[in-house]
């Protein structure tokens, strides 16, 4: 037979990886006893049996009994071998709590040694205590990478927003003068009224790009510091939106002044809080609130709009947005919180340790 019309071999379906064969209900819980239990069960099922031997002989021979000290012996092996267990999982907790200490973010936390470990759990234990550290090196990395990235951004839109106001806009304000002298100069009336009609037009699209040159890089943060820069941002909000923008600022006037870094990352968050609020949520109400006393600079962002899921968030627009500002927090060692919920709202907070120190 030729081998073009051989039957190819099928293999038989095997199990799929990791999943355990299909078991009763009964079965299943009772084989995911722990261990403890499990053993506990064995010798009390071995002190059953003794008795029910020691009784049967009894029944048989009423002059033959099981000594006592038999039964004692038994039931100090069994005390034994429960209390030599018990001892022995005790790194198996610790290996439990490290996990999830691991799970919650808490990169610090390594599994401790054990006398009582046997050597194949040290080795485990070892084994995630490397793996901890290798993960710990490689976030390290990728907080250096993700600084970088943010400072050459950052330093892009300075250069951008200074095109956008010294020279785009500048030409705008030449061309619109340029109109207005034709408009003065015009003797027809049809030619000054489209005449009026572009040097208008000038006037708005220089508007324009001095507003987008501020967003895109806020001088006034610059120069008069954070709590200027969201009055601002606040202000130029409410001439976009029909939603009342409110800004809440505590401490102020006590806490001593927030430094650059800080200041220029709670803005940042500030920024892409509000314009995810006024693009998905439909908010009728935003609130911005900044608080610099106690030792802490903490800005909250909250609105009533349609809130979302956070953990269901993609990596859409959105998505990358929450990472970004989640990012910058963590660099400056602050904590990040967002809270929200389909119809509830959300709630952004930023919040960073501060000692005073020079916004520039």
């Amino acid at each position: 037979m030729s081998s073009l019309n051989r039957p190819i071999p099928v293999a038989a379906p095997a199990l799929s990886a990791g999943r355990p064969p299909r078991v009763p209900r009964v079965v299943r819980e009772i084989l995911g006893v722990p261990l403890l239990w499990k053993l506990a069960g064995a010798n009390g099922l071995v002190l059953l049996t003794a008795w029910i031997t020691a009784a049967v002989g009894h029944a048989a021979n009423p002059n033959r009994t099981l000594p006592a000290y038999v039964i004692a012996t038994l039931l100090g092996s069994v005390a034994c071998n429960l209390a030599l267990v018990f001892v022995a999982l005790r790194p198996l907790d610790d290996l439990e709590r490290t996990a999830r200490r691991i799970r919650a973010g808490d990169l610090a936390a390594r599994v401790p040694a054990s006398l009582v470990a046997d050597t194949n759990i040290t080795r485990l234990g070892a084994t995630i205590n490397l793996l901890v550290d290798s993960l710990t090196a490689d976030r390290e990395k990728v907080r250096r990478l993700a600084a970088e990235v943010i400072q050459v951004a950052d330093t892009e839109r300075a250069r951008v927003a200074h095109e956008l106001h010294d020279s785009a806009a500048q030409k705008l304000v030449a061309i619109s003068l340029q109109l207005a002298a034709a408009v003065r100069e015009s003797a027809a009336p049809a030619d000054s009224d489209r005449l009026t009609a572009l040097q208008r037009m000038a006037d708005e699209v220089a508007e324009e790009i001095r507003a987008l040159s501020l967003t895109v890089h806020p001088q006034v943060l610059y120069d008069l510091g954070l709590v200027a820069a969201l009055e601002q941002m606040a202000r130029t909000a409410r001439a976009r939106t029909s939603a009342t923008i409110e800004l809440e600022v505590a401490g102020g006037d006590v806490g001593p002044p927030v430094p650059f870094p800080i200041a220029s990352t709670l803005y940042r968050v500030a920024q892409e809080a509000l314009a995810n609020a006024l693009r998905h949520g439909k908010p009728h109400q935003v609130r911005i609130k900044l608080d610099t006393g106690r030792g802490r600079v903490t800005l909250e962002v909250r609105d009533d709009g349609a809130g979302f899921q956070p953990a269901t968030v993609d990596s859409g627009q959105m998505g990358l947005g929450l990472f970004a500002m989640r990012e910058r927090v963590s660099l400056v060692d602050g904590e990040f919180q967002i809270s929200s919920a389909p119809g509830r709202g959300t709630i952004v907070r930023a919040s960073v340790p501060h000692t005073g120190g020079s916004e520039q």
